[in-house]
């Protein structure tokens, strides 16, 4: 029970901290998915669903390509 507490706490701190910015990323990711729906659905021309799922699929495999790629890179750059 004390370990809830204090992950609660913590979430509470970091929301209290940092508002202005999570609400600009929430904002941005919604903003994200509806231009990414709209391409996809003019350009591709497929269907609202098969954009929606790409929309939302397509940043997720980006963040892990991201992190496994800076991983790699800072593994690189303290051996020197």
């Amino acid at each position: 029970m004390e370990l809830t507490k204090g992950v609660f706490k913590t979430a509470e701190n970091i929301f209290q901290n940092n508002k202005g910015s999570i609400l600009r990323t929430v904002i941005y990711t919604i903003g994200h998915f509806i231009i990414a729906i709209t391409v996809l659905m003019i350009v591709a021309d497929v269907t609202f669903f098969i954009a929606l799922t790409d929309a939302i699929v397509e940043p997720l495999a980006n963040a892990i390509w991201y992190f496994i790629l800076d991983k790699w890179w800072a593994s690189k750059s303290m051996k020197k």
